[in-house]
């Protein structure tokens, strides 16, 4: 029983022949590349736009977050708190403001600045030199007043934009 028919198998191709029919041809990766890099040109622009919105959306967010606590501090002391410099925390606003909010650079580059009887109002919350484009501050502009940074209660100011809580 020697001659037990023994088990058939496939004739073994050399190495070479197994590694290339495994490969990837050249074709493949180019369209795999083609592909990847037509997605990317999608989803650019499309990540930008989000980014915006959420610096814009931020900054509008701290703006009216800020303007609530000086609006109390008034409505609770009799009035607004002296003019301060930009970056530094205003007088008399512990309690009513985050320290690190305030003094921390703002979602469109500058520092927040308190602006009492400054820039021809009586009261203000300003962005002092941001590095946002114009076409941001536009945006901001839109979403919060007029759409016209000469106007309204969000206007350019010297070194800056002002929200005026007090004409």
């Amino acid at each position: 029983m020697e001659n037990a028919a023994a088990p058939t198998t496939a004739p073994r191709l050399p190495l070479s022949a197994r590694r290339a029919t495994r490969a990837f041809t050249l074709v493949e990766i180019m369209i795999v590349v083609v592909i990847i890099g037509l997605l990317a040109a999608l989803a650019i622009p499309a990540m930008t736009r989000v980014q915006r919105n959420a610096k814009v959306t931020r900054f509008v967010s701290d703006l009216r977050t800020f303007s609530q606590a000086f609006e109390a501090h008034a409505s609770t002391n009799g009035g607004w708190p002296p003019d301060g410099v930009p970056g530094s925390f205003p007088t008399g606003m512990t309690g009513d403001l985050k320290t690190a909010a305030w003094s921390g650079e703002t979602s469109l580059g500058g520092r927040w600045d308190w602006d009492f009887q400054q820039f021809g109002v009586t009261a203000g919350i300003s962005v002092h030199r941001p590095t946002a484009t114009i076409e941001l501050l536009r945006e901001v502009d839109r979403k919060i007043d007029d759409g016209d940074l000469s106007t309204g209660n969000f206007r350019e100011r010297s070194d800056g934009y002002i929200y005026i809580l007090e004409p």
